[in-house]
């Protein structure tokens, strides 16, 4: 993925498509003529140099006739209207013929109507290309159908005619493209703000409006370079754009709350609000809500590096004082300005922080552009790092942010901020292994901050149907796309359900199928009450089901209903999410009597209460959480000894330390360092294990490679033995018929960045595809891959461009300094007075209220966001996403709301230019 090349098109790439050598001289002559006419690339316009390899000119003889051609050669300039009668006159038609071929040269989109006359009648004019007739021949899909090469031709016209310009082109834009205009809440307290820069003035200059499809995102999903982000309704006309797009059949009019809705529909999404800007500061045709991997008017300033084409007169900036680094607004920014840094200082002084060259006074060539800016806008953090809590957590969560919140009592802001990135903070606040915990930094003063607790707390908050978070699900109405698009998550585990959430947050129809009786895998059959209360799963799983997500059980993939079926049944892909369900043998004599089970499976019976009592003492074999959880297990089902043995030495245990603890205070015997040789056996009945030394378990590459001294035994007696050393997995039928390739440990192989396996509308994620790990990772997991799918059911998408990798890096904790802090001791939480053993009832209690403010307070706020101020196009979307009011906008750059005419735009690129030029000698010079 990192060194993916950016694929968009780069006009000094251009490679003309084949065309046969023309076969009329005479249409060649006329639309060299017309294409000269129309373009803006005034080399080519003003030496009358275009050639028919071209492509003013191949695209504009794919769609016109010469008759066509010449008439519109009469009009002699752009922008310059005519009423029918006129254009009778000048071509010699009657009025009846006129009008018709104006019809149809507007239908194609290579003449625009207004009504910008004293009668309010109907006359037309030729367009620019962009914005223009390039995009409306996109908006036209029955043409692009016909003519899929006008995409390039929208493509490479947004940047052919501006590559040289781009540096000397003035704060405002100089009347070329489009101007970025912040969303309106980030900027309606700002009194020095002016009635351009909103929204709403625009808006209320018009009565009429109309919405239609993205031509820039339609036009990337034809040539294959889609980041995702699916044409829907998202572009609005006013005036009278809106009436030539209904009129073209090309739109549909709207209310003016409609184009309200669509703008906050558009934050949401992340989309940048962008208004025309061609007309001087008295006129917009329309208002775009841009995506920022397959914008067009974006990426011109972004792969030049020159803000000033689109920015607003705005820019952000960060009060880090409040900033809790959660990183929302990061992952929302569409060019990348902002990202996660450190708020601590270093032991060197305050981290400086690396700005984007401008061209202002610098001389600008290739070597300054940036081909890669799609990519660029998607790194998260600088390479100092940020806090380690969330680089450490597999799913990232904004553990200072919701930490934040939890000291002011922000319980419902807390939990809507942890389910952006976990759908299940409560499970988790129960099972997970705490790798924030483990990099706190705070851990480097005394000990970590009690990260799981507060989110534990937190989390409690689902258990109560009234206090639930169950997020929107934009497609509801179909504003995003059709119905048509199911989805189908084989695994109700917390990789499936995770990817089920995000699908259906995304609006999908999402059904999950499950082979057990009820939902929640290895959470509901593999770990046992006294961690995690099944009320408490059920609770989070009941979310999913508010949201419309379907649960099938009991159906067995691959037996019940095949795969094949399921693609006959219209699901567009499938995520597997099937966990590892099987144990491990040791490979040792004797471990087939019936009296061995492994760790997985007894636990399964268990859960379903197949299995209420061992006899006499038990051998637990495994060191892992799982082996912790079986032992726990059978200390509450034996009256006789249970003794836990594993390879590993005491500190080398992959099982969490406090879960061992655990273990210990409830009577288990840990012993560490031995291996299985022989499960002993008399008259077929279990009698006990001989345990061999185990001298190493990693070789000196790290991998598992155990090494014993055959010499020295132990034998430990017990009549059952429970094998907890690792999970398989147990495919079945499942992959009959497709192209899944598994690898090491029969996981499915997949792309580590999509998850797509070797069958391309199958993805898979959690234990089954990285083997056995924790509930988070598989978590993480089913985010990433509802990403993936959702790309893919959409013809044209890439499943990489302009994806966020999610990659963060923990700042040095040996190098920072920490003036002041809260110096209150960590809060422990208390237990219930049963004795452990006598119950499955989950004997630990959350800190109360109080606790977790102070603890809460403890946090030493690592991290912060820092913005690139000069690569900030002001689009404002970042103070959507923060919860904490800590990014704000100031009017910086006034002048970048200067709008004027794209026919005056010299006379502003003019004294620009000369400008820059002397600003550059100067500092020449001054280097000298």
């Amino acid at each position: 993925m990192k060194e993916q090349k950016n694929r968009m098109t780069n006009a000094g790439d251009y490679i003309p498509p084949k065309h046969k050598k023309p076969d009329d001289p005479e249409k060649a002559k006329l639309i060299l003529q017309l294409g000269t006419m129309i373009t803006d690339r005034y080399l080519v316009k003003y030496t009358k140099s275009m050639k028919t390899d071209d492509p003013e000119y191949w695209a504009l003889d794919e769609v016109l006739t010469k008759e066509e051609a010449r008439f519109l050669l009469n009009f002699r300039k752009t922008r310059v209207s005519y009423t029918p009668e006129q254009l009778a006159r000048m071509n010699h038609m009657s009025v009846e013929e006129t009008r018709k071929m104006c019809e149809h040269l507007c239908w194609i989109g290579v003449l625009e109507s207004n009504r910008e006359n004293a009668r309010h009648s109907k006359q037309y004019d030729v367009p620019i290309f962009v914005p223009g007739a390039a995009e409306f021949m996109m908006m036209n899909d029955k043409l692009t159908d016909e003519h899929p090469n006008l995409a390039t031709f929208f493509n490479l016209m947004t940047q052919m005619p501006l590559e040289g310009v781009t540096p000397m082109v003035p704060e405002g834009g100089a009347g070329i493209g489009m101007h970025v205009i912040p969303v309106e809440k980030a900027i309606e307290n700002e009194n020095t703000s002016v009635p351009v820069e909103h929204l709403s003035h625009w808006l209320s200059r018009y009565d009429k409006y109309s919405v239609g499809q993205c031509t820039c995102r339609k036009q990337q999903r034809m040539r294959g370079e889609g980041d995702g982000e699916i044409e829907g309704e998202f572009c609005i006309g006013v005036g009278d754009l809106a009436e030539y797009c209904v009129d073209r059949g090309m739109g549909r009019y709207i209310t003016y709350d409609e184009a309200m809705e669509i703008l906050k529909r558009a934050e949401r999404h992340g989309f940048v609000h962008q208004i025309t800007n061609i007309d001087g500061e008295d006129k917009i045709v329309g208002i775009c809500n841009c995506a920022p991997g397959v914008c067009n008017a974006i990426r011109t300033s972004q792969l030049y590096n020159t803000p000033n084409m689109s920015r607003s007169a705005y820019r952000a900036s960060v009060e880090a004082s409040k900033c809790v680094a959660c990183g929302k607004c990061v992952e929302v920014c569409p060019v990348g300005a902002a990202k996660l840094g450190q708020k601590l200082c270093t032991k060197q002084g305050a981290v400086s922080y690396p700005k984007t060259l401008l061209p202002d006074e610098t001389k600008w060539t290739a070597d300054n552009w940036n081909p890669h800016y799609r990519e660029d806008a998607k790194i998260n953090c600088y390479p100092t790092g940020t806090s380690p809590c969330k680089a450490s957590c597999p799913a990232h969560l904004p553990v200072q942010g919701y930490v934040k919140m939890a000291a002011d009592g922000r319980w419902m802001d807390a939990l809507k901020l942890i389910k952006q990135d976990n759908p299940f903070p409560a499970v988790c606040g129960d099972v997970c292994n705490r790798r924030c915990e483990t990099e706190c930094t705070r851990g480097t003063i005394d000990q970590p901050v009690a990260i799981d607790e507060v989110k534990k707390y937190i989390a409690a908050k689902e258990l109560a149907a009234e206090t639930r978070y169950v997020p929107i699900c934009e497609n509801d109405e179909g504003k995003m796309w059709g119905p048509d698009y199911k989805m189908a998550v084989i695994g109700a585990g917390p990789a499936g359900m995770s990817c089920a959430y995000y699908l259906r947050e995304k609006g999908y129809d999402v059904t999950v199928f499950e082979r057990n009786e009820r939902p929640g895998g290895m959470l509901a059959y593999g770990i046992p009450n006294f961690r995690l209360e099944k009320d408490v799963l059920n609770a989070e799983i009941d979310v999913l089901r508010q949201m419309g997500v379907e649960f099938r059980c009991g159906v067995t993939v691959g037996e019940d209903v095949t795969i094949a079926d399921l693609r006959k049944e219209g699901y567009k892909a499938f995520y597997l999410a099937i966990g590892l369900q099987g144990g491990r043998k040791a490979g040792v004599p004797g471990e087939d009597a019936r009296q061995v089970l492994s760790g997985v499976s007894f636990l399964r019976d268990v859960c379903e209460g197949k299995l209420t009592k061992l006899s006499s003492d038990v051998v637990v074999v495994g060191g892992g959480n799982v082996a912790v959880d079986v032992a726990r297990t059978a200390v509450r089902l034996t009256d006789g000894t249970v003794t836990m043995l594993c390879l590993e030495g005491a500190k080398e245990m992959p099982a969490a330390a406090d879960e061992v603890a655990e273990a210990v205070e409830e009577g288990i015997l840990v012993r560490n360092g031995w291996g299985p040789k022989e499960v002993l056996t008399e008259n077929e009945a279990v009698t006990g294990v001989l345990f061999k030394r185990c001298t190493r378990v990693k070789d000196d590459n790290g991998r598992f490679h155990p090494e014993y001294d055959e010499n020295e035994t132990i034998t430990v007696p017990c009549t059952t033995v429970l094998l907890a050393i690792g999970q398989s997995a147990e495919w079945n039928h499942l992959l009959d018929g497709t192209k899944v390739k598994l690898g090491r440990g029969w996981t499915a192989e997949t792309d580590p960045v999509t998850f797509q396996t070797g069958e391309p509308d199958i993805f898979a994620g959690g234990d089954i595809r990285h083997g056995a790990r924790f509930a988070i990772d598989a978590i993480a997991d089913g985010k990433k891959a509802a990403e993936s799918m959702h790309r893919f059911v959409h013809p044209g998408q890439s499943l990489t461009i302009a994806r966020d990798l999610r990659e963060f890096t923990e700042l040095n904790k040996d190098n920072i300094v920490v003036e002041s802090y809260d110096t209150a001791k960590r809060s422990v939480p208390g237990k219930k007075h049963i004795d452990p053993v006598t119950t499955f009832e989950d004997t630990r209690l959350p800190l109360t209220d109080e606790q977790v403010r102070t603890e809460a307070r403890r946090c030493l706020g690592c991290g912060a966001t820092i913005v690139d101020e000069n690569r900030c196009i002001g689009c404002g979307l970042c103070t959507t996403r923060c919860e904490f009011d800590a990014i704000h906008l100031h009017r910086e750059l006034p002048h970048a709301s200067d709008m004027v005419r794209t026919e005056d735009k010299f006379k502003k690129i003019g004294p620009y230019a000369a400008q820059r030029e002397i600003k550059i000698i100067k500092k020449k010079l001054g280097k000298k």
